[in-house]
């Protein structure tokens, strides 16, 4: 059986450790990236099953990687968590318009984490 596949995007190498040990736990093979640009470029080249992603980034923020990634060839295959501290409702609806999955608030566990990838059939 084929390995399913995470990318984690976030600059903060801390959460990616946290959400790595997660997901890993999961049965995912995972990769990393700490911005938006560097995850569009990852994802041009190997297209992640799942994507966490984190809002506030330099260089790429995870809204417009989103929008780019959907444009990608594939990139509408990927099921995308926005993992951020962003709480305000009309941003939550942005993300889910851009083509969000669905939203974890940071911080979160595994717990949290594991119900989230489950109700969007990634586990």
């Amino acid at each position: 059986m084929t390995p399913r596949t995470c990318l984690i995007v976030d600059d903060s190498r801390i959460i990616r450790k946290v959400a790595r040990r997660i997901v890993e736990g999961l049965g995912f093979e995972v990769d990393e990236a700490a911005d938006g640009s560097e995850a569009l470029t990852f994802c041009s080249g190997v297209m992640p099953e799942v994507i966490l992603l984190d809002w506030s980034m330099p260089v790429m923020d995870g809204l417009t990687f989103l929008r780019r990634l959907r444009t990608l060839a594939g990139g509408a295959g990927p099921k995308v968590l926005f993992c951020t501290i962003e709480t305000r409702a009309e941003r939550i609806a942005e993300a889910l318009s851009a083509g969000a999955d669905d939203y974890v608030m940071k911080p979160f566990d595994g717990e949290i984490l594991t119900s989230k990838l489950a109700e969007v059939g990634a586990v």
